[in-house]
């Protein structure tokens, strides 16, 4: 998953430095709610780990 948010992130930087605003604007939207998704599997993992060693 933290792939997919460094592909979105070079998307958008290129974008950005072509002149593409709505581009890059959409995929830094798209990269931030992968970020987002992927914190919240990562915190969801972390507590299922911790809670199998009690």
């Amino acid at each position: 998953m933290l792939r997919w948010i460094v592909i979105f992130l070079i998307i958008a930087l290129v974008a950005a430095v072509f002149g593409f605003g709505g581009i890059a604007a959409g995929a830094a939207g798209i990269a931030k709610i992968i970020f987002y998704i992927f914190l919240v599997l990562l915190v969801i993992g972390l507590i299922m780990h911790f809670a199998k060693k009690v």
